[in-house]
């Protein structure tokens, strides 16, 4: 990857939706040799997506939190189940298996205290395995960015 790459992933990452002829006049390429260096970006798994951010409070879900999972048990099969059960929750956002006390943190989009009581008491203390939970409220988001940009 060299310092074009690089300015294409940048600009990519600013505004995922320029039109190639706009990327290439912003990195200083023409544009054959623009879509030649995105596509080859693709399909070494650099640029690995697209997508839109939708607004969390416009879809009813004003408020972000994270839950710290502790597990009863450790074996394959009751962490694969926990895993599946819940990939398959809208609510939740991200799901990362982490070490220390806890053994889940999951950011989760919810409406308030009710929705996040509705999460806890009808979909995570019915998840397999879960022995505890702790659960932190956002107040504000200083920063967000989806990967790191070169």
């Amino acid at each position: 990857m060299d310092a074009t790459d690089r300015r294409i992933l940048r600009a990519l990452a600013r505004r995922a939706r320029l039109t190639n002829a706009e990327l290439a006049e912003e990195v200083g390429l023409s544009p054959s040799p623009c879509w030649t260096r995105v596509k080859r970006l693709e399909q070494a798994g650099v640029i690995q997506g697209y997508q839109a951010l939708l607004d969390q409070a416009a879809l009813g879900l004003p408020d972000t939190v994270f839950l710290e999972v502790m597990m009863e048990r450790h074996d394959d099969e009751n962490l694969r189940r926990f895993e599946e059960a819940v990939s398959a929750m809208p609510e939740v956002l991200e799901c990362w298996l982490v070490t220390g006390e806890y053994d889940y943190i999951l950011k989760a989009a919810v409406g308030g205290t009710a929705g996040y009581e509705r999460l806890l008491r009808e979909k995570i203390y019915h998840l397999p395995g879960v022995r505890h939970t702790r659960t932190a409220f956002t107040l504000r988001c200083l920063k967000r960015v989806i990967s790191p940009v070169p």
